[in-house]
């Protein structure tokens, strides 16, 4: 199918996706109180599985903290701040990279089939790439909550090596981000300022 761009805006999405996505969406800090289904989860994350990664590695890994157990547990690892924002949210998940992303290398990149073996021998690269690619992924599953007419409120605020102590004791998953899901309050302040064109970009 073509894409459409809008003479105007140079955009293919019409302006309520645009609002939906962007301009219009925040991070959430609090919620009311309806509950995130399982449906919501599988339909956000299959749709921010398209997003790009170097070699499709998809590192990414979900833990979605359902339980009474595991979000105390959770909470123990927050900062006083987030622990706030966290206890009334209708759903937390912890968001972390797979430094052993290479097992599914077969999988993910099978035109390539010596590059498992390759990454096995060098924990320290697997770890620099899950991290990145994890990160990206992040970015399109935010994404893909607000296309899910959701909020996520994104929290870095938190004891990263006591939680993988907790959650991870394997060591194969690195928690990077934890966020709140749910549908949101409006917030009551204004949106922070962003910076022009001009200031970021430049042309050589």
């Amino acid at each position: 199918m073509a894409t459409t761009l809008d003479g105007t805006t140079g955009l293919a999405l019409d302006a309520a996706a645009q609002d939906l996505l962007f301009r219009q969406a925040r991070s959430a800090t609090e919620f009311i109180g309806e509950p995130v289904s399982e449906a919501q989860l599988q339909a956000i994350y299959d749709l921010a599985k398209y997003g790009p990664t170097s070699l499709n590695q998809q590192p990414l890994r979900i833990v979605v903290v359902r339980s009474q157990q595991a979000r105390e547990r959770l909470l123990e690892h927050l900062n006083e701040h987030n622990r706030r924002k966290t206890a009334g949210a209708p759903l937390t998940v912890i968001l972390a990279a797979d430094v052993n992303f290479h097992e599914k290398l077969p999988q993910v990149f099978s035109h390539a089939p010596g590059l498992k073996d390759v990454l096995a021998a060098d924990r320290a690269e697997r770890v620099t790439q899950a991290r990145f690619n994890a990160t990206l992924q992040i970015g399109y599953f935010i994404v893909g909550v607000r296309a899910a007419g959701l909020g996520a409120g994104p929290m870095i605020g938190f004891d990263a090596a006591a939680l993988d102590r907790d959650f991870f004791p394997d060591g194969g998953l690195q928690a990077l981000l934890v966020v709140n899901v749910g549908r949101p309050l409006p917030r009551r302040s204004a949106r922070l300022p962003r910076l022009a064109y001009g200031d970021v970009v430049r042309t050589v």
